[in-house]
């Protein structure tokens, strides 16, 4: 058994050395130098959303759920009417986020086996508005799909509602051009598809949106326009920042550029993908996803319903070959997930089929 198994998850993923090396480094929350960092990493988020002057890019400090959270609390009113898109576990954590807040929602609820139809947003804006804002999950992990943002938003845009994008498991390889989308905010994180370590969240935010005169957020470590403020001030982080993190985050920002962008990323990632479907495939696990609806993140496939399956013993026996899986999270079916992202390769992917081929034959053998 290894002590550390590639990691085939949504995130926390496997790093590279270099990203880990740039955590060695203690620095000064204050230092001349950090704050630089923090600015890099401001604006490198900003160019690979391809956002322009009017945008702001928010990091703080927590997961990714506690930036959706700050998008929410900094942005929406309670009165302001919000519609929750949700399609998975993601969607619905958004929806009891709200909830919590006390704001006007309404949730279009829809199966997790299936990217949103844009008609189903354009009815519910209709029949259940006003909507200011409209949140909606970009990939959802629950299951793998992608749902189509760039139809969302354009739907929304003509119904005259903003667009709050969940984009965690999509931004640094899936297209979230806010040029093309012109979402009002888009929450992301350092550790999945920009292949940092977990512990920094951010949001870019069209900066009018943050000075708005009849709304301040309910939130005080999670307000995200008094955060913007500190940073235009001083460059400063309002609370102790995760330096480490922000340190592995730069890097893993410059490893990003040298590999060719998002594009040569999302192409990595697609033919890991690929691989894996067929490969899995030949082993008699079958997506639950058609092909068209598939991101190249992470796959869900149906367990077996062969008395030989047990996903637990599947699990641990993938993991003493050096291979971490994920368990299933859909609603009505039994699933477990293998993701593709952080720096795995093709031939990594082949050397977990051919771990799969020896689990699943021995626990055959055994039953």
């Amino acid at each position: 058994m290894t002590d550390t198994p590639l990691l085939l998850t949504p995130g926390p993923l496997t790093t590279t050395e270099s990203v880990k090396r740039a955590m060695l480094r203690d620095w000064g929350s204050r230092d001349p130098e950090f704050e630089a960092l923090t600015a890099g990493v401001r604006q490198g988020l900003l160019r690979i959303a391809n956002a322009g002057d009017d945008y702001t890019a928010v990091p703080l400090q927590g997961s990714g759920t506690f930036a959706v959270e700050a998008m929410i609390a900094s942005l929406v009113a309670p009165d302001d009417g919000i519609l929750v898109v949700s399609n998975g576990a993601y969607g619905k954590r958004i929806a009891e986020i709200c909830a919590r807040m006390g704001l006007r929602h309404s949730v279009l609820d829809l199966p997790d086996r299936a990217p949103v139809p844009a008609a189903a947003v354009a009815e519910a804006l209709a029949s259940g508005g006003p909507f200011r804002f409209a949140a909606v999950v970009h990939c959802e992990t629950t299951s793998g799909v992608l749902n189509p943002i760039a139809e969302i938003s354009e739907i929304c845009r003509a119904a005259g509602t903003e667009v709050l994008v969940d984009a965690m498991s999509s931004f640094g390889a899936l297209p979230c051009d806010a040029g093309a989308l012109r979402f009002a905010a888009l929450a992301a994180s350092s550790n999945k598809c920009l292949q940092g370590v977990p512990g920094a969240g951010f949001v870019i935010v069209r900066k009018p949106l943050l000075s708005r005169d009849d709304h301040n957020s309910p939130s005080l470590v999670l307000d995200l326009a008094a955060q913007d403020r500190q940073f235009s001030a001083d460059g400063q982080w309002r609370f102790t920042p995760p330096t480490h993190v922000i340190a592995a985050l730069a890097q893993a920002l410059d490893e990003l550029q040298a590999e060719g962008g998002p594009e040569a990323r999302r192409a990595r990632y697609a033919e890991n993908c690929t691989l894996l479907i067929k490969g899995m495939a030949d082993l008699g696990f079958r997506p639950v996803l058609e092909p068209a609806t598939q991101a190249p993140i992470i796959v869900s496939f149906g367990e077996p319903e062969d008395a030989w399956f047990d996903f637990q013993q599947f699990y641990d026996r993938l993991k003493d070959e050096g291979f971490a899986i994920y368990a299933g999270k859909m609603r009505d079916h039994a699933t477990f997930r293998v993701g593709v992202i952080g720096d795995v390769s093709p031939a990594d992917i082949t050397a977990f089929l051919g771990a799969a081929a020896r689990v699943t034959a021995a626990m055959q053998a055994r039953h």
